[in-house]
């Protein structure tokens, strides 16, 4: 989410890359009402709202390991750092660049839990084990209209058996009882919802995210418990806007005001 944005200049990220990656031209953007910093490129993928929303709804506690896949310039896992204290996280992004980026990003908000390695989430690395681990995973379908941006068609088209194949690969690294989630869009609910149990996370709750009261959500957050075995409950989900414009109170508090999005203790 990039609300209140600092500069729309742009720069050069800093030159701690890798031999023979390339230096981004980014803008140096906020997030959480300015409690973070955050630099993401200039042109092609940039962050919306649903990395905010997808770390609000991760239930880690102080002290915990948690893995991202698909990290991007680091937003969500930054957000869910500036929100939990000692939190130790692992972001795993395919573009070289934007990974580079995101430990970037987590220096400049010192932020030395976190570390951002270049690969895929799939890829059968020994990772360790975590307490949690979230996506928001490349969910377009790959018959659909390319973009003509490289960067923004990696980050949101995903082929068959995407969302089967990250769930599986992160739910390998949790303990018993780690959660995993993901945001997602509606259409690809039950797909995501499938490839979760198929991975040992029992689904345990799902909540719709309405763009404006009465209209339908065009995203919903999923939420697994590996080895977990307690009913899906449908929670009554979270209106983003008012109708007559800008932010409803609750969605301000979690994307402005970095409170947390509670999935797990509904009764």
């Amino acid at each position: 989410m990039t609300r209140g944005r600092q500069t729309s200049v742009t720069r050069e990220a800093p030159d701690r890359r890798p031999p023979g990656v390339a230096v981004l031209q980014t803008t140096q953007d906020h997030l959480l009402n300015g409690r973070v910093a955050y630099a993401q490129p200039a042109n092609g993928f940039r962050s919306g709202i649903e990395p905010v929303l997808l770390s609000a709804a991760v239930p880690a506690c102080p002290g915990e390991r948690v893995l991202e896949g698909g990290s991007g310039a680091g937003a969500a896992l930054l957000c869910l750092a500036a929100r939990v204290a000692n939190l130790q996280g692992v972001g795993v992004e395919r573009d070289p660049e934007l990974a580079a980026l995101a430990n970037d990003n987590a220096r400049a908000n010192h932020l030395a839990g976190l570390t951002f390695i270049a690969g895929d989430i799939v890829a059968a690395e020994e990772r360790g084990i975590f307490d949690h681990a979230f996506a928001n995973p490349p969910y377009h379908s790959p018959a659909g209209t390319p973009s003509p941006d490289t960067s923004r068609m990696q980050a949101k088209r995903g082929g068959e058996g995407l969302l089967a194949a990250w769930a599986c690969a992160m739910a390998a690294g949790l303990r018993h009882r780690g959660t995993l989630t993901f945001i997602l869009p509606a259409g690809r609910l039950a797909e995501g919802l499938a490839a979760m149990t198929a991975a040992g996370c029992n689904v345990r709750a799902v909540l719709p995210l309405w763009p404006k009261p009465g209209q339908a959500a065009k995203l919903v957050l999923g939420q697994g418990v590996k080895g977990g075995r307690s009913p899906l409950l449908l929670l009554p989900g979270l209106v983003l806007h008012r109708a007559e414009g800008g932010y409803t109170e609750e969605a301000d508090a979690i994307l402005r005001g970095g409170v947390a999005l509670s999935m797990l203790d509904h009764s």
